[in-house]
């Protein structure tokens, strides 16, 4: 039976960072492999935002439903409302719990921290209703009313299909989706789906619960209008552009993998992602990475990369690399998403001077240009220093001005005082173990 605590932390065999769908495989082959097996999640129940509801009663999902109860008749240690804050040593990890510290030990640690929306900023796009497709998603599985609501979905990737879908069959009048990727890509895309018989007949399954919503592709919103709340959004496709009246706008230009963790840990990343070899183990020894942030593949790939990484990390590597050649299909499916979704530069024409571009710290788009890097931004405009410490404002400055941020460092979620103390007590005391002198 799973067990999850307030107040107390563990040691562990295999410590794995993050519920969804990769964490959950990851958890359940390491701990039929007879480890033992903690989980640390910062939701209050395991699944993830694309398992997000799955673990009521009535649930639609039977790969979901599935791996929730090979997870459940586990014996897994469950930490949830739970977030990694810094590392105190090797295999020594701090996580808060409200205001509450909590400290993890580990032999093996695999990080399934997956990936949240890229949102880019244009007129308008911080009035109230203007929303991450993901985060309406996520509200309306969790209960939000939208059932007669109209919504328009836009931005790039698949997404944004399966978010209208479900906004849909939850009685949303959805207006249509807007898709910034051009037909020719989105075409091409959908051939090679051909070839992959699961996922063609999941894109023919929701395409079918669309039934009479358009689907614009080389489309995308220019400005957000309203008073005190949403009222419309502008969109442009070519040389056209129109207003479309709406009370919701969900809105995301695909994902970025929360590679935070990763970094503070001294993982390395290529293209944007944790490199990691065949058998999910990334630079730093005793470190494996699966889901997102080795690539954005799809749930089937999150879950294929976690059973390859509870496996090895358990011991087990001849059931992890019988895997392997799946695994390597499954990348150039990543390949192809990346190559199809990949963001149009005109989406950099929809910015004006005004817009705020961090929203924490409210930050214009003028008040960046002068800057040639992200840390010139950080230290004369506060820009990535709010409460979200730059996940939003972050990427939408790499595509924007090509910026990268140069270094993570802790507490690398906001933290209360009490607990950021906890764990500076906690490091020190560790440097000063290091430096006794033998006796």
């Amino acid at each position: 039976m799973n067990s999850s605590s307030a107040d107390k932390s563990g040691t562990f065999d295999v410590l794995v960072v993050g519920a969804g769908p990769a964490g959950i495989a990851a958890a359940c082959c390491a701990a039929e492999s007879g480890a033992s097996v903690g989980v640390i999640d910062n939701n209050p129940r395991v699944g993830g935002q694309i398992w997000r509801g799955e673990t009521r009663e009535h649930s639609h999902s039977a790969g979901a439903q599935l791996w929730l109860e090979k997870f459940a008749a586990h014996d897994i240690e469950v930490f949830s409302c739970t977030e990694v804050i810094d590392e105190v040593e090797r295999g020594h990890l701090v996580a808060q719990c409200g205001d509450t510290a909590r400290e993890f030990i580990y032999e093996k640690l695999i990080l399934c921290t997956g990936a949240r929306e890229l949102f880019l900023p244009f007129p308008g796009w911080t009035l109230p209703n203007v929303m991450g497709a993901g985060g309406l998603q996520a509200l309306v599985k969790s209960g939000f009313a939208i059932a007669g609501k109209r919504v328009v979905v836009a931005g790039s990737g698949p997404l944004l299909l399966a978010v209208a879908a479900h906004l849909r069959e939850q009685g949303a009048d959805v207006r249509l989706i807007a898709e910034q990727s051009p037909w020719s890509r989105i075409a091409r895309f959908g051939m090679a789906l051909l070839r992959k018989k699961n996922k063609f007949a999941q894109a023919m399954a929701i395409r079918r619960q669309l039934a009479g919503v358009p689907y614009k592709t080389n489309c995308w919103p220019i400005r957000a209008d309203g008073h005190e709340k949403l009222e419309s959004v502008t969109l442009r496709s070519g040389a056209r552009t129109w207003q479309e009246r709406c009370d919701y706008l969900a809105c995301g230009f695909h994902l970025v993998p929360n590679t935070e963790l990763a970094s503070l840990l001294g993982c390395e990343l290529r293209s944007g992602f944790v490199r990691v070899d065949d058998l999910q183990q990334s630079s730093v020894k005793g470190v494996l990475c699966a889901g997102e942030l080795t690539g954005i593949a799809g749930v089937d790939s999150s879950i294929l990369e976690g059973q390859i990484a509870g496996y090895a990390a358990a011991g087990q590597v001849a059931r992890a690399t019988k895997l392997i050649a799946q695994k390597r299909r499954m990348e150039r499916f990543a390949f192809s998403l990346r190559r199809t979704f990949a963001l149009r530069k005109e989406l950099r024409a929809s910015i004006a001077p005004e817009t705020v571009v961090c929203r924490c710290e409210d930050v214009q788009f003028a008040r960046l240009r002068p800057y040639s890097s992200w840390r010139a931004a950080k230290l004369q405009t506060r820009c990535g220093m709010g409460p979200c410490q730059g996940r939003i404002c972050g990427p939408a400055t790499e595509f924007l001005f090509g910026w990268k941020a140069d270094s993570v460092r802790p507490p690398i979620f906001a933290t209360p005082i009490q607990t950021f103390t906890h764990t500076t007590l906690l490091s020190s005391e560790q440097n000063l173990i290091s430096h006794e002198e033998p006796r």
